[in-house]
């Protein structure tokens, strides 16, 4: 009898103090209200979630936000799915990552639409005029916070993070296969090969398997291209949406010539002027290269890989979620994704700065960033877009 009651206990202590759908609600709402990029949102998580309506315990929280931080995906939609998971199990993760994405993505397919129509306008091309110059301070900005915080004083990370800088510089495009070597080559340093057992091995490798199942995406139709593509893009993002930068860049840019260089800078802007993740601008251009089903396809393909790389591993993520050899590699795959994303910051720069004003937007946009926290990227894309309303409209 006691154990029965000990048990009825513990089922009533640990029963949700909120209901499925208002977590939904709140995630819906974040989505379509949360700006600032994935730190500001975590934040927003944290503060609302933790400290205020005390739905998630701050135990839970730090969890997630370990395992989004060490898994590939974006960071705030991962931390997102692995919360509505914690007392909601798939439904709530699967819920929750629709909800949180849903608001972001409706504004970039509007905004799309509007774009493919009015796009050839004077006054469209004016506001991409200062959007795209404004876009390269604001990359270079985070790409300085993204090197100090991951890179630390490791000379082999810095290693990594130049050699994929410049190759990402030169090239213009960047290189899977490059990153995935720099993992390995951490493991391997950090943690001698005779100290692993399969299963670690086994464990760390199941994170490739959407790539190689993805891999031949060439014999099939467009939108079975977009899909793959997106899903390997997916795939490689560690921690901050602007990882994907570089990747889409290459891809979309230079393999497939789905997207001039300027209508590529337009779409990362897009996903500056939005609330929600940053790597939502997969729908924009979707959007632009196959219209709705492209964006909807685009979207998916690249949300799948965080969602299933939150739900899999949530169950076991307390046993392993340390060890040192998935540390190792996730710090060495990070370095490389960092360095990649500051080498794209030069091949944009070189597709943008187009005059003396551009490069004095992005310098003093890059500066105002450095100096002060209290003005957000949406305010000064906005500002950006005016500006380059009144220097083309003097210019003409």
């Amino acid at each position: 009898m006691n154990q029965r009651k000990i048990i009825i206990s513990d089922l009533i202590e640990h029963k949700p103090s909120y209901s499925l759908w208002q977590i939904v609600l709140y995630a819906l709402r974040l989505g379509a209200i949360g700006f600032g990029g994935p730190v500001a949102l975590v934040g927003y998580m944290f503060r609302d979630l933790v400290e205020k309506r005390k739905w998630i315990s701050e135990t839970d929280y730090k969890e997630g936000l370990t395992l989004a931080q060490l898994a590939p995906g974006p960071l705030a939609a991962q931390l997102a799915i692995y919360l509505g998971y914690v007392d909601y199990h798939i439904l709530g993760a699967t819920l929750v990552g629709i909800a949180f994405v849903l608001p972001s993505f409706l504004m970039v397919v509007a905004l799309g639409w509007a774009y493919k129509v009015y796009g050839g306008l004077i006054w469209m091309q004016a506001v991409f005029y200062g959007v795209g110059a404004a876009v390269i301070g604001i990359i270079t900005h985070s790409a300085y916070k993204l090197t100090v915080k991951t890179i630390g004083k490791n000379k082999l990370l810095w290693a990594i993070y130049l050699i994929l800088a410049v190759f990402t510089a030169i090239t213009e495009s960047e290189n899977i296969y490059l990153i995935l070597a720099a993992g390995f080559l951490m493991w391997l340093v950090e943690n001698p090969p005779f100290q692993f057992k399969a299963k670690n091995i086994s464990g760390i490798m199941s994170l490739f398997a959407l790539p190689m199942v993805t891999a031949n995406s060439e014999t099939f139709a467009v939108l079975w291209s977009i899909f793959t593509f997106f899903a390997k893009a997916g795939t490689f993002v560690f921690g901050s949406g602007l990882a994907i930068v570089p990747f889409l860049y290459g891809g979309v840019v230079k393999e497939h010539h789905w997207l001039t260089d300027h209508q590529f800078l337009d779409a990362v802007a897009v996903a500056m002027i939005t609330p929600g993740p940053v790597v939502i601008t997969v729908g924009f251009i979707g959007y632009l290269i196959a219209g709705f089903w492209g964006a909807c396809v685009a979207a998916f393909a690249t949300f799948l890989p965080c969602y299933l790389f939150t739900i899999i591993p949530a169950p076991y993520f307390k046993k392993y979620g340390k060890n040192p050899a998935l540390l190792s590699f996730v710090n060495g795959i990070t370095a490389a994704a960092v360095g990649a994303i500051s080498g794209a910051v030069i091949v944009l720069a070189k597709k943008s700065i187009v005059d003396v004003p551009t490069a004095f937007l992005a310098i003093a946009v890059a500066v105002i960033l450095w100096k002060t926290k209290k003005i957000s990227e949406p305010f000064i894309i906005l500002a950006a877009a005016s500006i380059g309303l009144l220097l083309k409209h003097l210019m003409f």
